[in-house]
């Protein structure tokens, strides 16, 4: 007779006062068991080789480097790291972008206590658990070439000549995710470069002389 695994977590939130919340309702929930919390993505890196947690909970909103940075350097150093996202944020460049840098499921802090107990047991099965509100826009989204208006941003930025190192800073975003941005803008617009990505703009009416 085999015993039920205990699934060992890290919670990565910057909000000390949401990270004790969810640490204390996880840790009363049976077969689990929080063994680590971090405020940055930087720390989460250089420890989570000396934890190993079976799940790690990761907001997008961090101080310093983004969690959608963090994401894509901790599968880049660790390939077996499981990470679910639990963030604020239900905007669709941070789904696709989060999902497409390895992320095993992306569930917003509005989430009902079962659901995310269940998000984190699925992602321990193999699974890629994505919230119920966030599932809805993606539906709703999915077909869409329409720009966002995150998109529409850089979009005027880049017509401006600024770098993707440039916008990042405007923005307030990191460089990687600017770069990921205007690759959706040239998908979206079927654009081969900026250049391209520009005049689309104008041809649509995404940008004015």
């Amino acid at each position: 007779m085999t015993t039920t695994q205990t699934i060992r977590l890290m919670l990565v939130d910057d909000h000390p006062v949401m990270r004790a919340g969810l640490a204390n309702l996880l840790g009363l929930e049976p077969g689990f068991t929080v063994v680590s919390q971090v405020d940055d993505g930087e720390t989460a890196l250089q420890i989570w080789p000396q934890y190993r947690p079976d799940v790690t909970l990761l907001d997008i909103s961090l101080q310093g480097m983004d969690g959608l940075e963090t994401l894509q350097r901790l599968r880049e150093k660790f390939p077996e790291a499981r990470v679910l996202m639990l963030t604020s944020s239900e905007a669709q460049e941070d789904v696709r972008l989060a999902l497409k840098s390895g992320a095993n499921g992306y569930i917003t802090k509005n989430t009902r206590r079962a659901e995310l107990v269940a998000a984190i047991r699925e992602v321990m099965a193999g699974g890629q658990p994505i919230g119920e509100a966030i599932a809805r826009r993606l539906a709703e989204e999915g077909d869409s070439k329409q720009l966002s208006p995150r998109e529409v941003e850089v979009l005027g930025l880049v017509r401006q000549g600024f770098t993707n190192a440039d916008i990042g800073r405007l923005l307030d975003i990191s460089e990687r995710t600017a770069r990921a941005h205007l690759g959706s803008i040239m998908a979206k617009l079927q654009a081969a470069d900026r250049a391209e990505a520009v005049a689309r703009g104008f041809e649509r009416g995404l940008l004015k002389i």
